[in-house]
């Protein structure tokens, strides 16, 4: 079961180019985590996630693959929600605490500082009771419009 908490940025989807199939937040892909990202205050986004067992690595525990995922799209929301449009160019993830399949999740996803074309992020995966499970950084490159 996804949240299905509704992200709109002017009247749109909150995407960088509208993909109803996103493995992560499409709501048109049966084999998706249809998680729907809503935005916070100033370029951050957050969403609830509860992970299901097919996606377990382990018994029990969510693969690290699977985690690292959401945790990208998040940093990826928070950059479409800037109003920029760009790629993941790189992407570290700590993983604290393991992540149980049938637990629900906070995701939270914001910009750290902007630098030309290198925009820098920041993710998280709570627990409800706000204890971190896992931790992400990443870099996201801006694509560049053709002239």
């Amino acid at each position: 079961m996804s949240a299905s908490v509704g992200v709109e940025l002017a009247g749109k989807q909150l995407h960088a180019r509208p993909h109803s199939r996103c493995f992560v937040c499409g709501q048109d892909n049966p084999a998706g985590l249809k998680i729907a990202f809503r935005r916070m205050e100033g370029d951050g986004v957050a969403a609830a996630w509860t992970p299901e067992t097919p996606w377990e690595g382990f018994r029990g525990i969510v693969h690290g693959g699977l985690v690292s995922t959401v945790l990208d799209e998040a940093m990826s929301k928070a950059v479409a929600a800037s109003g920029n449009e760009a790629l993941t160019a790189e992407l570290r993830v700590r993983f604290r605490l393991p992540v149980r399949s049938k637990e629900t999740f906070a995701i939270r996803g914001w910009i750290v500082r902007r630098n030309k074309r290198l925009i820098e992020t920041e993710a998280v995966l709570t627990d409800l009771r706000g204890i971190e499970h896992s931790h992400a950084w990443g870099r996201f490159l801006s694509l560049l419009k053709a002239k």
